[in-house]
Order: C-alpha cells, then sequence, then structure tokens
C-alpha cells in the first residue's frame, strides 16, 4: 500500500456513492474498516434500512434526525452514535445540510465501488 492511498480529506476525493435523493457519500475503504463522509442535502431522508455491520457516526456539520430502532434522536455537530449489527435505523435533514462520518465495521463490500442505493441492506417499509 503507498503512502498516498493512506492519506486522505474529509472534504475530497473518495469512492462516490449516490445513496438516496439528496444523499451523496464519499467512501473511504481499509482492510477491517471502512469511512464513509455523507451528505445529506436540506429536506432529504436516508431511508430506514439495516445491515449486518457495525455502525458508527459522527455529525461534523449541521443536525438532522436520526432514526435508530424506531426512536428519533435530534442529533447536531459533534454527536456521535454507535448503531449494533442488524439494528434498522435511517434519519432525515430539517431546513439545513448535513455532514455525517459513518464508520463501517467490517467494511461493506458493495460500497467499495461506485454506484447508487443503500447495496445489499434491507430497507424497510417504515418512512425516515
Amino acid at each position: 500500500m503507498s503512502e498516498a492511498s493512506c492519506f486522505h480529506n474529509l472534504r475530497e476525493g473518495g469512492i462516490v456513492r449516490q445513496l438516496a435523493p439528496g444523499v451523496t457519500a464519499r467512501v473511504f475503504p481499509g482492510v477491517h474498516a471502512m469511512l464513509s463522509v455523507v451528505t445529506l442535502e436540506p429536506h432529504s431522508a436516508s431511508p430506514v434500512h439495516a445491515h449486518p455491520n457495525e455502525q458508527w457516526g459522527v455529525c461534523l456539520e449541521g443536525e438532522w434526525i436520526r432514526i435508530q430502532d424506531g426512536v428519533e434522536h435530534h442529533v447536531k455537530a459533534g454527536d456521535f452514535w454507535q448503531t449494533p449489527p442488524s439494528v434498522p435505523h435511517g434519519g432525515r435533514t430539517l431546513d439545513s445540510r448535513c455532514v455525517v462520518l459513518d464508520i463501517f465495521a467490517p467494511p461493506r463490500e458493495e460500497y467499495r465501488q461506485p454506484g447508487q442505493g443503500l447495496g445489499a441492506a434491507t430497507v424497510s417499509p417504515a418512512r425516515a
């Protein structure tokens, strides 16, 4: 692995995935973990879904409503959370843009390449 492939910037680069309308991720995969910088535009939603990967999230900018296991949590910049494997989660923004850093372990294999959607995640019929 070259030194250049080990250093990144939160504001640029990565593998781009369009997760939902108004929700874009830039993914940085590693061997045992994966980082994803997710930008959620105002009034956008990440559908409630679940996957077998553990996920941690940090709200870097803005605020949003995080839905986890059926409970809504109002989070703002500086707040962070853990989502255990297979727990349904998603969320929605309010009037402003939000940026979230997601950390997955193990990496989500389908996120190692550009694409659209939530990959192999199971999307719940519940509204985000």
